[in-house]
């Protein structure tokens, strides 16, 4: 059978066309350890150790080499044995120092982190507040401290890998002897058997407790905002460290206030001629101990102008400085008039002008008598 290979042998391997055995053999363990998948990411590793594996079949074979060098890759070599059948005495022992390395049994591991949600008042997301967290979690066993065992007993080595943790079992390959390491299925890698369980965990280690903690939210945050709670989560397994725990804010929306960073937005409602002739409003604020804002409308006040109020918004999450509350004014048009108010309005339009029209009549006069045409 004719190899697939396209590439010059001896350049797959790197050698002259008179390399001896001994130097086939060298190049073929330098370039198999080199592009091997196990230790090689790159993308095209397994061809080219395929590629290596194939070369090497052929020119340490004397015949199969002849062959080769009379008819190049259209000669037929025979069936492939590819990795199969190779001893190469030793090698065996290299492979196994980079990829048969003893492990041992299975140690402490981090407890799983954990994720709450809780909920703020808009208030306390603004100005900090003390919340209780409820969490449930894993903790040490208080019966066995995490160890598994009934009290008095203690856990026994694992016969199978003699308290290892691991088992290891020989193979041939291309390269002699390959010891293939695993974790140990009698002891699940814990080296140790527990012949009798804690009656309180099961032999876990842990137990499920429900647990409620103080916590201080400074003022600041917004909605979705996280805090991390350093050791807070489930207990390690095997004396490891614990988790930690991640408390997910949400605040609840305000009747009044809407949040744009770390300003404060309000609308303000005036009449029209609060807008006309100017006027003092008293703007709410979240500082209950200040209480309303004055705020100064001055004359001509369009509908939609914005005023600033300094330092009555948000205080910066890290920071003394706060943003402001931005007060956007909104002209309330009535929609329906007494007699009273009517004739006051058309009072009114008879002695202004609109200067877009400038034709000395007023807008409402001229709209009436639109309508009434």
């Amino acid at each position: 059978m004719a190899t697939a290979s396209k590439r010059d042998f001896y350049e797959v391997l790197g050698v002259e066309r008179s390399a001896s055995a001994e130097e086939l053999k060298s190049a073929f363990r330098k370039l198999a350890m080199q592009y091997h998948p196990d230790r090689n990411s790159a993308a095209d590793a397994a061809e080219r150790f395929k590629e290596i594996g194939e070369a090497y079949e052929i020119l340490s074979d004397p015949e199969k080499r002849a062959r080769y060098d009379q008819y190049g890759p259209s000669a037929d070599f025979g069936p492939s044995r590819g990795f199969e059948g190779f001893d190469f005495g030793g090698f065996g022992d290299i492979f196994d120092a980079f990829f048969g390395g003893r492990r041992g049994a299975r140690g402490p591991s981090r407890g799983e982190d954990l994720r709450v949600r809780q909920e703020l008042k808009f208030e306390e997301a603004v100005f900090g507040a003390e919340k209780e967290v409820r969490v449930s979690r894993l903790e040490d066993c208080t019966v066995c401290s995490g160890s598994g065992a009934e009290p008095g007993t203690q856990p026994e080595a694992c016969g199978q890998c003699a308290g290892s943790g691991e088992v290891r079992r020989v193979q041939r390959s291309v390269f002699g002897q390959f010891v293939n390491v695993s974790a140990c299925d009698r002891c699940a890698g814990e080296g140790a058997i527990i012949t009798s369980p804690c009656g309180n965990c099961g032999g876990l280690g842990r137990e499920r407790r429900n647990r409620r903690l103080q916590v201080k939210v400074p003022g600041g945050v917004d909605d979705g905002s996280q805090m991390r709670l350093s050791a807070e989560g489930d207990a390690g397994q095997r004396g490891g460290p614990r988790g930690n725990l991640y408390v997910e804010l949400h605040v609840k929306p305000h009747k009044v206030f809407e949040r744009e960073g770390d300003d404060l937005r309000i609308s303000l409602p005036i009449t029209v001629a609060q807008a006309a002739l100017g006027t003092t409003a008293a703007i709410p604020t979240l500082d209950v101990e200040e209480g309303d804002e004055a705020l100064e409308i001055p004359p001509g006040t369009q509908a939609g102008s914005v005023f600033r109020v300094r330092k009555r918004g948000v205080p910066h999450l890290r920071g003394r400085s706060r943003g402001d509350l931005i007060v956007g004014v909104d002209v309330q048009v009535p929609t329906k008039l007494s007699a009273e108010q009517r004739a006051l309005f058309e009072e009114l339009d008879g002695v202004l002008e609109t200067p877009a029209v400038g034709n000395g009549r007023g807008f409402f006069s001229r709209v009436k008598d639109a309508f009434s045409a």
